[in-house]
């Protein structure tokens, strides 16, 4: 079992910037794929960046220059740093993880794919 606790977010006026957190607790010795997801009212979950078990990442199109998903193993923690921020941003965003990998997991968008969740934390962009 994986515990993943979120902090940061807020309210920002468009063009700022925010960094969420999410730090991981249970069997982090093991090699987890991670990933960052976003809920909009009345759609369904989805992701936003995720990183395999070797530290590669990919990202929705709609966020590549401007998001930044990066770990940090000796703290067990996942970050999103989020600049030039777009009021479409505005959502309610969540970590996740699945695992562990005996070897090697690959990066997956698929929320299907996560049984474990942060407790999400509210992005909110103003013009």
């Amino acid at each position: 079992q994986v515990q993943l606790v979120q902090s940061g977010g807020g309210s920002v006026q468009s063009g700022g910037s925010l960094r969420l957190s999410c730090v991981a607790s249970g069997h982090t010795d093991k090699r987890y794929c991670m990933g960052w997801f976003r809920l909009d009212p009345g759609k369904e979950r989805k992701g936003v960046a995720v990183v395999d078990s070797e530290g590669n990442t990919n990202y929705q199109e709609n966020v590549k220059g401007r998001f930044t998903i990066s770990q940090d193993n000796a703290k067990n923690t996942l970050y999103l740093q989020m600049n030039n921020l777009k009021p479409e941003d505005t959502a309610m965003y969540y970590c996740a993880a699945y695992g562990p990998a005996n070897n090697y997991c690959p990066a997956s968008y698929s929320v299907a794919d996560y049984p474990y969740w942060g407790q999400g934390t509210q992005v909110t962009v103003s013009l």
